[in-house]
């Protein structure tokens, strides 16, 4: 798990300006993505809990220790049924001012090229979405959902006999919109490191903190409910105003079973960039569903929890592959199976480590070996 950085990380900070009159350009950028520690705060008091639907799993690894996780769903091996995940999308505005970009970057105000709104084009792609066919080699593991299609990947052992075994996502609702003020010591307005659109950047704890706050304060938001909260050419960074860029990150309030899970995800509308359409969130719901607590610990060396996609970030297009689907093409990053931290390869369809048969092996540290940036290291 990526921690929180000190400022030795500064070295990423040199900015470069391209021209006059442009927004500075991070000179060091990398496409991160964090998985921020669980707050372990005490859960509000109020009505009774209805928790996530979750199971609890466990495994020994290529080391001979025993591994348990909490994972969202039901357990492919004793379970043969569909499990609705509630989710309610929160559109977050990011308002800089005169002195670091005097610029605004709403979800709602935005028409996308195909004529849909960001929310319209999120809910139409595969990750809410039914209509696609997820073919992994010669096996059609499902059709439908990404994230779903991916977990019966995950687990075919058992998928392959208990054939309706499912986890989707329910679309809920759209809340009211959070709007962040960024400070100019909290962020700026850049030039996208990944492109040449202009972009939002702001320190990640204090974005997180508002975050936070508004689940607090909503009623609606319950531990069997999953906020999204989805911003416009905006990333974060780690230090304020130094090291860019991070598409999105999940976390939990409260550990399981009745702790308060959440995500957050860039939407980038920039082609080829870095967070494109929905890659940073197909990223974030996929480590959502197989570490929703942000604690499965593994004994990985270039990663201590189960996060399913930091593995595969740093691949061509960022990990992401094109599914067409209403119209659109979306990109969706391929995520590491079980197996990739230790688990036997009898578990994932055809004995794979990813959705994508783009991972060649186990993670360092389970016998594989260490494919990314040191700089990427304890994720």
């Amino acid at each position: 798990m990526r921690t929180i950085a000190l400022a030795a990380l500064a070295l990423c900070a040199s900015m470069s300006q391209s021209q006059a009159g442009t927004f500075p350009k991070p000179a060091n950028a990398k496409p991160m993505f964090l998985t921020l520690p669980n707050h372990r705060m005490q859960a509000p008091a109020g009505a009774p809990v209805i928790p996530l639907a979750q199971w609890n799993g466990s495994f020994t690894d290529q080391l001979g220790q025993n591994v348990t996780y909490t994972m969202a769903g039901t357990d492919p091996s004793s379970t043969n049924v569909t499990t609705k995940v509630r989710v309610l999308i929160v559109p977050v505005k990011m308002v800089f001012g005169a002195t670091n970009g005097n610029m605004t970057f709403d979800p709602l105000a935005v028409t996308l090229p195909n004529g849909k709104t960001l929310i319209d084009n999120v809910l139409a792609s595969p990750l809410f979405s039914d209509g696609t066919k997820f073919k992994q080699g010669k096996v059609v593991v499902g059709y439908g959902q990404y994230i779903d299609a991916f977990q019966r990947a995950n687990f075919w052992s058992s998928v392959s006999t208990n054939h309706n075994y499912h986890t989707v996502f329910q679309f809920a609702g759209v809340l009211p919109e959070m709007t962040v003020n960024v400070s100019k010591t909290q962020g700026m307005v850049i030039t996208n490191p990944f492109g040449s659109n202009p972009a939002g950047e702001m320190y990640v704890n204090d974005f997180d903190t508002q975050v936070v706050n508004y689940i607090a304060a909503n009623k609606r938001i319950r531990p069997g409910v999953l906020p999204l909260f989805i911003s416009y050419d905006t990333y974060l960074t780690e230090v304020p105003l130094e090291v860019c860029c991070i598409g999105g990150y999940h976390s939990a309030i409260s550990s399981q079973p009745n702790g308060q899970t959440y995500s957050y995800t860039t939407y980038e509308d920039e082609a080829g960039s870095f967070s494109q359409d929905v890659s940073a969130m197909s990223h974030e719901l996929g480590e959502w569903m197989d570490d929703p607590f942000t604690d499965n610990s593994v004994n990985c060396t270039d990663n201590t929890i189960m996060e399913v996609g930091d593995p595969l970030e740093n691949n061509p297009n960022y990990g992401g592959y094109p599914y067409l689907l209403n119209g659109f093409t979306y990109n969706l990053q391929s995520l590491v199976f079980i197996d990739y931290f230790g688990a036997p390869t009898s578990i994932p369809v055809n004995g794979w480590y990813s959705f994508q048969n783009d991972e060649p092996g186990r993670c360092p540290g389970q016998g594989g070996t260490a494919r990314r940036t040191p700089a990427m290291l304890m994720r």
